[in-house]
């Protein structure tokens, strides 16, 4: 465990973000903030500090227990970070991003010229 900790190492550590490159151009952008201020990278984590990490469309918040600058194994994250977000945001990952007329059944194939352009005046609103 170590004293401080950058905020991008940190959210690599815990797997939030994939790389740590990745976790600091989120800081850039403004994607990052920590106790409600806007974290820039190399702004230091400390136990009991609160995330809120914006992932297009949810804005996740979480608490952090503990400090690591190495990668954590999946099993190991609920150690070091707690999940706070509330169930309204993570409802928003549930809701269909596609409308229902893109579905097809399975087994029907591809659409036709025809169905095409059905649903592309569905798309557009034309009759």
């Amino acid at each position: 465990m170590e004293s401080q900790v950058r905020v991008d190492k940190y959210l690599w550590s815990v797997r939030i973000y994939k790389t740590r490159s990745i976790a600091a151009e989120a800081c850039k952008k403004g994607k990052v903030k920590l106790n409600g201020v806007l974290a820039k990278s190399s702004k230091t984590v400390n136990a009991g500090d609160l995330l809120m990490v914006y992932k297009v469309p949810v804005q996740f918040q979480y608490k952090v227990l503990m400090l690591s600058g190495k990668r954590l194994s999946a099993r190991l994250v609920p150690d070091y970070l707690e999940d706070i977000t509330p169930m309204e945001e993570k409802e928003k990952l549930r809701s269909p991003k596609y409308p229902d007329f893109g579905i097809r059944e399975k087994g029907l194939g591809r659409p036709t010229k025809k169905d095409r352009r059905i649903m592309d005046q569905y798309q557009n609103g034309s009759s």
